[in-house]
């Protein structure tokens, strides 16, 4: 009897298994329902962390997923980057069964974000197909990780004296539009070395080689205040075998054509008219 009784206790262990599952999902889902509502609650997004206090830390780094085109013309370039913004919120803190919570770009408008922007960008694109690019998330510290997938063209300005045999150095520079240095100060979250991401697939170009990158960081004064200005460095070369299998080596046997000429007897005219008209023909 002992075996049919521990039987039968299996039997209703495994019924009502398949029902608890749901029903701790529910709670679960229930718990961090209850998490959010209550770090919105009363949560004025208009305010930054430390209102009317100390400064509020941004750390920053970039990785770059496509570098080019530079356009010697324009003097600007273009490139996609994934734009990272670290800080800590302390109305944000919470306890729960999670750590982080990871959350979508729905969560971004109600919450308060620096007001970053690139002080020689000319247009700056967020993606959004099929949805805004963005990653949000939040630590049980108030620690918040803001991503978003930008394409930035910026001014490069450039001395074209040496060229072709020219090198330039292209910058990035972004900040705070509205709050001075005594609000909101900007670091580079991995170090000066390591908080700019260039892998070298993404930096093929056609008439430049990105030698490296450098960053530093100033501080800029203006009518309104001083600001922190934060400045990634590309630094390029121009690659002088494309000038010379595109313009130097063309030019050179277009002159040697045209001598040509010249060593041809003078009777044979139709000799030196193809020779003579060649040089025209090629330019």
């Amino acid at each position: 009897m002992a075996w049919i009784h521990k039987w039968l206790l299996f039997l209703s262990w495994a019924a009502q298994a398949p029902a608890s599952a749901p029903n701790e999902t529910r709670v679960y889902l229930d718990n961090i329902t209850r998490i959010l509502d209550r770090l919105l609650d009363g949560y004025d997004n208009r305010l930054r962390p430390g209102f009317g206090g100390p400064y509020t830390e941004v750390k920053t780094d970039i990785f770059v997923t496509s570098f080019g085109p530079v356009s010697d013309v324009e003097m600007d370039y273009t490139m996609d980057v994934f734009f990272r913004q670290t800080w800590i919120d302390d109305r944000l803190k919470f306890e729960g069964p999670i750590e982080i919570l990871r959350l979508n770009n729905l969560m971004v408008s109600k919450i308060w974000t620096p007001d970053t922007f690139f002080r020689n960008g000319k247009r700056s694109i967020s993606h959004n197909m099929t949805t805004p690019n963005k990653l949000f998330r939040i630590m049980q510290n108030g620690t918040i990780l803001y991503t978003m997938r930008l394409t930035i063209n910026a001014e490069c300005p450039m001395r074209l004296i040496n060229f072709p045999m020219d090198g330039h150095t292209c910058p990035l520079k972004f900040g705070s539009y509205a709050y001075p240095m005594s609000e909101i100060v900007y670091t580079w979250k991995k170090g000066p070395l390591f908080s700019v991401e260039v892998p070298q697939e993404s930096s093929s170009l056609l008439q430049y080689d990105l030698i490296g990158q450098t960053v530093s960081s100033e501080k800029l004064k203006s009518n309104t205040g001083e600001y922190i200005v934060m400045t990634v460095y590309f630094h390029l070369q121009r690659k002088m075998g494309f000038f010379l299998i595109q313009t130097y080596i063309p030019c050179i046997m277009t002159v040697i054509l045209a001598q040509v000429s010249f060593w041809i007897d003078k009777e044979s005219v139709p000799a030196r008219t193809v020779f003579g008209k060649l040089p025209f023909s090629s330019s």
